[in-house]
């Protein structure tokens, strides 16, 4: 088991006041807004993951219940963490369709603003592992680990108590300086690091994000059943989606945002200054008929690099067929589902009939 080693020799807390401003300094020169340092308690929000595991609101992730814990308590992931620095980095595409045009275009294709750009797992940890490498620098070997949704993290727990936002009831983490468009990373350490402030939550009687949701995910402000969740359905899901939730689907292909483009906070956001996110193969706009018409070369070919790979050509299908089954019956969309009637997939063909079904009975 990996642990947050070596021993070191100690340092004074006036060293460590200074390593910490530091280590802000750094976050923002390696392309994070903010950086901020907190311990490794969450017994909190142990108690609601618990709670959400319990109701089976994870749905087909399995994994959420086979880690546990581990999520929880940092400690028992890399065994020798007292420290988390937790970083946010903005990942809105300043070149993009403007998303209520495109959710308004049933024609068109949505794809979540998150994944228009290239893969933030890699350069999220590849950016705390150059920061890492600056302290130790600083002050010689350390334990540490990056993380960026790579393992099992309450990451928008540790940024909340880092103060790098609260958790909004839609339960996606909020600032008032930035809304909600930004990724999170994290490095576990055995740095006696001085602690930030746990941020304050600001929804107040705001239900914007509830009220939006197209299934009704978000059933009480701060709990949602992902099993109902647009970006679950799109993204985690790997059987068929369930019948009476595809029309509400409407043309969202990979993922959802609604809740954060209804987010009032979200009028303080800015757009990234990384050209990693930048809009690629045109995704921030396309014809669902058009990437219908995809090879699964073509689809490896043009999201190499994107995260929207990870769901497979498969699942791709799938979201399309359903998104074409919620679009206009035009003798183009009703050839492109007839074209695919007979997709070696039967997941595939399942949603491409359900598809032709819905225009039969229009």
């Amino acid at each position: 088991m990996a642990t947050c080693q070596p021993e070191r020799s100690a340092l004074s807390s006036t060293e460590l006041r200074n390593l910490a401003d530091r280590i802000r300094i750094w976050g923002k020169e390696l392309g994070f807004q903010r950086v901020g340092i907190t311990d490794t308690e969450l017994g909190e929000h142990e108690t609601h993951l618990l709670n959400w595991l319990a109701q089976g609101r994870h749905g087909e992730m399995r994994y959420m219940a086979r880690h546990g814990v581990k999520r929880s308590r940092p400690h028992d992931l890399l065994p020798g963490t007292i420290r988390i620095i937790s970083a946010r980095m903005n990942y809105w595409p300043p070149d993009g369709a403007d998303p209520e045009d495109v959710l308004g275009s049933s024609g068109h294709a949505y794809i979540s603003r998150y994944a228009l750009g290239r893969d933030y797992h890699k350069l999220l940890r590849k950016r705390l592992q150059r920061m890492a490498e600056r302290i130790e620098a600083a002050i010689g070997p350390f334990g540490y680990r990056a993380f960026a949704d790579s393992a099992p993290v309450l990451e928008k727990a540790l940024a909340s108590k880092a103060g790098l936002g609260w958790i909004g009831k839609h339960t996606n983490l909020l600032t008032r300086d930035a809304g909600s468009w930004f990724f999170l990373g994290e490095l576990y350490t055995n740095l006696p690091l001085p602690m930030d402030r746990e941020a304050t939550p600001h929804c107040g009687s705001c239900r914007a994000c509830i009220d939006v949701c197209p299934t009704g995910a978000i059933v009480a402000p701060y709990e949602l059943d992902a099993r109902r969740c647009i970006s679950y359905l799109t993204i985690e899901l790997r059987g068929a989606i369930p019948e009476h939730l595809r029309p509400l689907i409407g043309n969202r292909i990979y993922g959802c945002d609604d809740c954060q483009l209804v987010c009032p906070w979200n009028k303080f956001a800015h757009t990234s200054e990384l050209a990693d996110f930048a809009v690629r193969h045109g995704l921030d706009a396309p014809q669902l008929v058009e990437l219908f018409a995809w090879s699964e070369q073509e689809f490896l070919h043009r999201t190499e690099g994107s995260a929207i790979r990870r769901i497979g050509y498969a699942c791709w299908l799938r979201n399309i067929a359903v998104a074409l089954g919620n679009a206009p019956g035009s003798p183009e969309v009703i050839d492109a589902l007839r074209g695919r009637a007979d997709e070696p997939n039967e997941m595939v063909r399942e949603h491409v009939r359900w598809a032709l079904t819905r225009h039969q009975d229009q």
